[in-house]
């Protein structure tokens, strides 16, 4: 693989220009932000659902590994060819079949990006809450493969909780269909539930019926400054206590601050080692109240300061200072491991200690941020590998990190999946029942094993090592 005769049997599914071999296009497809590389053997770009199964149906037949991909942007290995065979690009289908103002439903192709759906439904009144942070660019199929999740789901839910219903080619190139239109179905198992977040190792999604809601009238965004990380953790219960869920609740502890502050100007108290960054949604006239409500909560737990803006261009100046974080880690070293654990609210300080903890233990600086409303920590390793013994280091500070998430009883990744990456980690969160159940599910759809192979279960670490991912 390749040879000719597939090549050429390829080439009259999907046209030969959509078809290359070249070493330019296959290592052009070869990596993901993980920054890992291997290639593929062939690159195919599917245009149709009727395409993609008449591919993956030969792909069985010939028993050649295919993996579906989208933009490419994961973090954790799951688009990489690391079994090489057929990498099969779904970015040429990338129409909004159809937007339902009436049943608040859309119907897209699986290389449709993110953010443009969300402008699309947001001029018709419409909202599509998911906001991962890739979301200019990765893709909704991409985004259904990962379960993805990003800032408003402390309010709205992640990808899972708005896909209505799926179009699937299955490994032996049956088209299948899932759930429906309708927010009700309970006909026959939750195959739907079961597609998203399997990170393309049962299926290929060619067509997703997503649920949409009501644009939300207006927001407010706010910045608070805290003295310590546990008064940061604790506004973050008080508030949802007080009957307001926000739609969004980021948090920088006090490594990510210093962080910003060597990159930039930071107009923050000298002794803040928290800042929370919330924002709710709603009915104009209500915004205000909540606002004022959510200040008057969090008062008493270590409030150094705190600001409401009151115009577009004073929530934007607040957003800064969340997005300054990732540009400005390469000051503190170039190679960056990038994690995304996630545990009870509550147990948010319990792990920004333990991860302090871990920084001093092999001194390497680890700085953290995230989604707080959630637990959802993005846990930064920022190492230079060049230096003698570093990358055992890393590999010791992420077993202690995973170690400590799941036993404050939260789950060693949020929203970026498994892949590669994590592979060797789950068995710290699933037991040999559960693993062994995921890869009966896995042999009964995919017997021959071709369907993006090597991913999510441990024997697939053997092919990969630790690498560092961009900001």
């Amino acid at each position: 693989m390749p040879n000719n005769q597939i090549l050429q049997l390829l080439k009259d599914i999907v046209g030969a220009d959509n078809v290359s071999s070249s070493i330019a296009d296959r290592l052009t497809h070869s990596f993901d932000a993980t920054q890992q590389q291997f290639l593929p053997d062939i690159v195919v770009h599917a245009g149709t659902a009727d395409e993609v199964s008449r591919i993956v149906r030969l792909a069985n037949t010939e028993r050649i590994p295919i993996l579906p991909r989208g933009a490419g942007s994961g973090f954790t290995g799951g688009s990489l060819p690391i079994k090489g065979g057929i990498v099969l690009v779904l970015t040429r289908m990338n129409h909004i079949l159809e937007i339902d103002t009436e049943n608040l439903i859309a119907i897209v192709e699986p290389g449709v990006v993110t953010g443009r759906l969300q402008q699309a439904v947001e001029k018709l009144g419409l909202f599509y809450p998911p906001d991962p942070a890739s979301k200019d660019f990765s893709t909704l199929g991409g985004n259904i493969a990962e379960c993805a999740g990003g800032p408003r789901c402390v309010k709205y839910g992640v990808t899972r909780d708005y896909v209505l219903g799926l179009d699937v080619v299955t490994p032996a190139g049956d088209l299948i269909h899932t759930g429906g239109r309708t927010m009700k179905n309970v006909v026959g198992y939750d195959l739907t539930r079961l597609f998203v977040g399997s990170e393309g190792t049962l299926g290929i999604v060619t067509r997703i019926i997503l649920r949409l809601l009501p644009k939300p009238e207006a927001c407010k965004t706010m910045l608070v400054a805290f003295a310590t990380i546990d008064g940061a953790a604790q506004a973050v219960s008080a508030i949802i206590r007080g009957k307001i869920i926000p739609t969004t609740l980021e948090f920088m502890d006090g490594s990510a601050i210093d962080c910003v502050r060597k990159a930039m100007p930071l107009d923050l108290p000298l002794g803040c080692r928290a800042v929370l960054i919330i924002e709710v949604d709603g009915d104009r006239e209500a915004l205000d109240g909540q606002a004022r409500k959510i200040l008057e909560i969090i008062r008493p737990l270590g409030v150094l300061e705190s600001r409401i803006a009151e115009t577009p261009e004073e929530s934007e100046a607040i957003w800064k200072v969340r997005r300054s974080i990732s540009p400005s880690l390469r000051r503190l070293n170039p190679d960056k491991f990038n994690e995304d654990i996630v545990v009870p609210r509550s147990k948010v300080p319990d792990m920004i200690r333990a991860l302090e903890a871990i920084s001093t233990r092999y001194s390497v600086p680890i700085v953290n941020f995230g989604h707080a409303g959630d637990g959802n920590i993005h846990v930064n390793v920022m190492v230079n590998l060049a230096e003698s013994g570093m990358e055992n280091k890393v590999q010791q500070a992420l077993n202690d990190i995973f170690r400590t998430t799941v036993a404050l009883g939260g789950s060693v990744s949020g929203e970026h999946g498994i892949g590669t990456a994590k592979a060797s980690f789950i068995g710290m969160e699933l037991n040999p029942a559960t693993m062994a159940t995921m890869q009966a599910i896995k042999k009964a759809l995919d017997p021959n094993n071709i369907m993006n192979p090597g991913k999510i279960f441990p024997e697939a670490v053997s092919e990969t090592s630790p690498s560092s991912q961009p900001s």
